[in-house]
Formats: structure tokens, C-alpha cells, sequence
């Protein structure tokens, strides 16, 4: 498939192969001159390309039933429910206080960052959706196993209990954190492309991750480890981690970059969809 053709209408003045949804922006072909047409400017097509009058970027996005929305989507809850055992160890290097949820959590932001912008704020918040309800039950099928009387030859029912007993504060620190930073994430994120087009990706990731990052982590070590981590610890603990999660996601922007380039590439769905039609045409979905 040639990227260049992607989104360009038919001879026949019917829209290209990888369109949204045949409701949204595939009616005509667009004027000569749209400014004068419409009153906007011509969408941003989805290699990039700016449009040369002046008036509002329309951004393009991919359907949320696009061929890897499911497979991205499984991966952000997996590393989300692991981060959130891995949490329950509180780990010190030093002076650095952090917990084990450090290794893999910040993953779940760069795994939002890819949904926000290639899917949409819809498709995003149906993975925040999916998730919390994913954690809701991993965190009852775990209680139910710790109120089960252990069988005879076990005798790890104290270990089980120290560790994943923590588990329910985890997860409600986890999603609360988790919703309002990855919600905030996403709608930056979303925000700043509408903004300014396909460029500066950089921009809106950083955005992004900075307002998302810094709600989850000040949310989430409050309510999950508040009055069990002492003192001056407690504030060491929320610094590292934000600038930790920060720091993680600056060092793996090539990647996210490339993984992002290559699921516009080969996400047949992705082309000019405005982020609001796109909104509406995903609503019946959630």
C-alpha cells in the first residue's frame, strides 16, 4: 500500500480506501478553494501535510475497530494489572524511595500516548474504561482467593496475605490515579493535535505526559502508601516517581515515535477524520 494514497478521493469524487466512516468528511470533494467553501481550512492529510489557507486543523485519527486497536489495548491492560502487584513491594536505592510498579507502569503511558494519537480520545477512553473494570476484577478474584481457607500442605497463607492483601489499596490508588492521569493524557494530548496538526509530535507527548504523570503519581502515593511510608520518605517517594515516569518516557520518545509512525503506516483506517466527528461516530461504541 502506498502511503501517499492514503485519504486521496476516488476519480469518480468518492472518498479513498481508508476513510473513518462514510458519514464523516466523505460527502464531495473538496473544493478549490475551502476557505471561501466553508469558512476552514482543507484537513491536514494523514502524512502530515498542512493546509494552506488559515482557519482550524482537523486531525486524523483511526477507528477504534481498526485492525491493532485490540492487540494494543490487551497489552496496556496487562502491563497496568502487573504494574499494580508489582506495586505492592515498596523498594529503596539509597535515598530513592520508589515501589515495583516503577519498572513497568510508565509502559501504560507510552501505550496511552499510541491510542490518544492514533485512535482518538474515544478510543482512549475505552481503554481507561476497559481497564479500570479489568482491575476491579483482579482485585476481587484475589480477595476471594485470600478469604478462601488455604487446602492441606499450604502454608504460604501469611506470605499471600502480606502481599496481595496490600492489593485492594493498590488498586484503589491505582484507579484513581489511573483514570484522572490517563484521561488528562489523552485529552491533552488529543487537545494539542487539534491544535496543531500532525507536526510536533514531541509537543504533545511531553504535554501530555508532564499534566498526565504528575495527577497520577501525587494521586496515587497518596491514597495508596500516605501514613506507610514516613515522613520525608513520603515526599521523596512522590518526587522520584514523577520525575522517574517523566524521565522513562523522554528516553523511549524515539520509540514511541517510531511505534506511532508505524501504526499510522499500516492502520488501514487512519486517514482524515475530524477529532469531533470522530467522537460521534465512536460514541455508540463506548
Amino acid at each position: 500500500m502506498n502511503p501517499e494514497n492514503i485519504n486521496k478521493p476516488a476519480a469518480s469524487g468518492q472518498p479513498g480506501p481508508h476513510s473513518e466512516h462514510p458519514a464523516v468528511n466523505t460527502q464531495s470533494p473538496t473544493p478549490a478553494n475551502p476557505a471561501t467553501a466553508s469558512g476552514t481550512a482543507h484537513p491536514a492529510t494523514a502524512s502530515g501535510a498542512e493546509p494552506s489557507g488559515a482557519g482550524t486543523r482537523l486531525a486524523a485519527f483511526a477507528t477504534s475497530r481498526g485492525r491493532y486497536y485490540a492487540i494494543v489495548l490487551a497489552v496496556f491492560c496487562v502491563v497496568l494489572i502487573v504494574s499494580n502487584i508489582s506495586a505492592t513491594k515498596v523498594i529503596g536505592f539509597g535515598p530513592i524511595v520508589t515501589d515495583g510498579g516503577a519498572f513497568l507502569f510508565p509502559i501504560a503511558y507510552i501505550l496511552g500516548d499510541v491510542i490518544s494519537e492514533v485512535y482518538g480520545f474515544a478510543a482512549a477512553r475505552k481503554a481507561v474504561i476497559t481497564g479500570f473494570a479489568l482491575q476491579i476484577v483482579a482485585s476481587f478474584v484475589f480477595w476471594l482467593v485470600l478469604i478462601s481457607p488455604p487446602g492441606p500442605g499450604y502454608e504460604n497463607q501469611a506470605a499471600f496475605e502480606a502481599v496481595l492483601g496490600f492489593y485492594p489499596r493498590i488498586v484503589l490508588a491505582s484507579l484513581v490515579g489511573y483514570v484522572v492521569g490517563q484521561l488528562l493524557n489523552s485529552y491533552v494530548l488529543v487537545r494539542v493535535k487539534r491544535a496543531m496538526g500532525e507536526k510536533r509530535l514531541w509537543v504533545r507527548l511531553m504535554c501530555s505526559t508532564g499534566v498526565g504523570e504528575f495527577a497520577d503519581t501525587l494521586l496515587f502515593c497518596t491514597i495508596a502508601f500516605a501514613g506507610v511510608i514516613p515522613g520525608s520518605d513520603f515526599i521523596v517517594y512522590i518526587i522520584v516517581g514523577f520525575v522517574y515516569k517523566v524521565a522513562v518516557e523522554v528516553l523511549c520518545l524515539p520509540l514511541t515515535y517510531q511505534v506511532i509512525k508505524v501504526f499510522k503506516r499500516h492502520e488501514p483506517s487512519y486517514g482524515n477524520v475530524d477529532e469531533t466527528e470522530h467522537l460521534r461516530a465512536n460514541a455508540a461504541k463506548l
